[in-house]
């Protein structure tokens, strides 16, 4: 096997091959580097034991520096050397003995932390917490079955989003640990879990609803009982189609009034512009802009968004009669009105930020109202002239 001294320099240079391969380095040896056809580098060391060949993945470099793991290299492979040092069974005991619950703090810290939204890590902290931690305790993760998976989800099908959303968590949980060795490949329990069906709410105002809501509205934001920035949010949501944290985290910098767009860095299906229309100019020309705050929907807490929009719903809602309506049904009210002046799927899929046409594609129906109006008006013309 060849030989090199591992810095960072060198590790960076070696060669990918079709095949993975090892360099050792030559100042101390059972320290070596494996290359893998994907490019990526992994340390590791390798020593006998009890006329056994061991090996232990030390991390990736890059994450892992040349100089880190040549000191954990040295210090490993001196405990060999010692009476009772053995890394490979001291890393094979652990994984036998990782627990449900120290797979998902590892789950969270290692992965979740690090590729996820902040939204998406406090859903996957909650299922984690909530649901599969008070089920299966310090149960060890290898002992998992699918008939225990399957005790987990049945115990929340009274709830199937959530009893879904929480198979999803632990199924991913599960892959991971194949990766990071504590299961066998192959086995992960939730594969066969057979999900329930969720029907979606699709709740959209009609325009007898979107006039009572503009009138509480403006009683609202003249007689001062909602705050002057939640009337505003109500309204951007319906006249942008965004999502709700969109607009609640919508800066004054992502706010083009020249060119009548938001353009957001950040959002469910990574960064997009949001075009809007007059109305919303008008809207965002007349919005104060509190001071020392970069948010258009200031909260009061001092350079803070307004975090709590869902109470001031729901007292807006409960005065505009449509008492069961979300927040969420001002983005579909959106939606359906774009498609009742005759737009497309795709370009309302695109106002929407849809990065599938499957997504839009359960508006579709609403596309039919303007064509059974034709039709009734056609019919009936017919139909008087049938006497």
């Amino acid at each position: 096997m060849a030989k090199e001294k591992l810095t960072k320099r060198s590790v960076e240079q070696f060669a990918v091959k079709e095949k993975d391969y090892i360099v050792f380095d030559s100042d101390l040896p059972g320290f070596g580097v494996r290359v893998m056809p994907s490019g990526k580098r992994f340390f590791l060391i390798q020593y006998r034991r009890h006329g056994r060949t061991r090996r232990v993945m030390l991390g990736q470099f890059g994450p892992v520096t040349a100089e880190r793991a040549r000191r954990d290299a040295t210090r490993m492979l001196g405990n060999v050397r010692g009476a009772d040092g053995d890394p490979a069974a001291l890393r094979d005991q652990e994984r036998q003995s990782t627990s449900v619950q120290e797979l998902g703090e590892r789950f969270l810290k290692e992965h979740v932390a690090v590729r996820c939204k902040p939204r998406t890590q406090g859903e996957y902290k909650r299922a984690i917490e909530l649901f599969i931690n008070p089920f299966f305790g310090t149960q060890r993760t290898r002992t998992v079955t699918p008939a225990d998976v399957a005790d987990l989800h049945g115990t929340y099908s009274h709830i199937p989003y959530q009893a879904n959303r929480t198979l999803g968590v632990l199924s991913k949980m599960m892959s991971l640990a194949e990766t990071w060795g504590i299961r066998d490949k192959h086995t992960n329990p939730c594969e066969d879990i057979e999900r329930y069906p969720e029907h979606k709410r699709e709740r959209f105002l009609s325009a007898k609803e979107i006039q009572r809501l503009g009138e509480v509205l403006r009683e609202a934001e003249v007689a001062g009982t909602e705050s002057q920035y939640a009337v505003a949010a109500f309204r951007l949501l319906l006249l942008t189609g965004c999502r709700l944290s969109e607009i609640q985290t919508l800066k004054w910098a992502y706010v083009n009034l020249e060119e009548n767009e938001l353009d957001l860095p950040d959002s469910k299906t990574g960064a997009k512009t949001v075009h809007f229309g007059q109305a919303v100019h008008d809207l965002l020309e007349k919005l104060p802009r509190a001071d020392d705050n970069p948010y258009v929907i200031a909260g009061k807490i001092e350079g803070h968004y307004l975090t709590d929009l869902q109470k001031p719903w729901r007292r807006i809602r409960k005065a505009a009669g449509i008492e069961e309506a979300r927040i969420h049904d001002l983005r579909h009210t959106f939606a359906s009105g774009g498609l009742l002046v005759g737009e497309g799927l795709p370009m309302i899929g695109k106002l929407l930020g849809h990065t599938q046409i499957q997504t839009t594609a359960r508006y579709a129906h609403l596309a039919d109202d303007p064509i059974k109006a034709v039709a009734t008006r056609i019919s009936s013309q017919l139909a008087a002239a049938l006497g």
